[in-house]
């Protein structure tokens, strides 16, 4: 399997490097899910939060492809991510997309069960 990477490869401008998470697709229902501590979770403030990109590439080695290979998810992706653990957000449109659920009905997907 191969490792996909979305985003930048560098740091950020500033005093504040990129950090990184991981993300996947469930198998069973295609939600979006986040690679957390102890098990995957369908919120992006659950992540795992990595500081540097080899953290994040031996995660996705050690935790996200095997759980690919066992059919539990598909696409684990390291993604950017910026803000403090359990504040984090995607750092790139697509990934915000993602995260949040679908953008053209805000009535279904995650931003209808959260607060606006």
């Amino acid at each position: 399997m191969e490792i996909c990477y979305i985003g930048s490869t560098h740091t950020a401008p500033g005093p504040r490097s990129m950090s990184f998470a991981i993300s996947a697709n469930r198998l069973t229902d295609g939600a979006v899910i986040f690679l957390a501590r102890d098990k995957w979770a369908e919120g992006i403030l659950e992540a795992e939060v990595f500081s540097d990109r080899a953290s994040a590439e031996a995660a996705l080695t050690q935790r996200g492809l095997p759980a690919a290979a066992a059919n539990l998810l598909v696409e684990p992706t390291i993604i950017d991510v910026r803000g403090a653990p359990g504040a984090i957000e995607a750092a790139h449109i697509r990934e915000a997309i993602r995260a949040r659920g679908p953008s053209v009905r805000p009535d279904l997907g995650k931003q209808a069960r959260q607060p606006a």
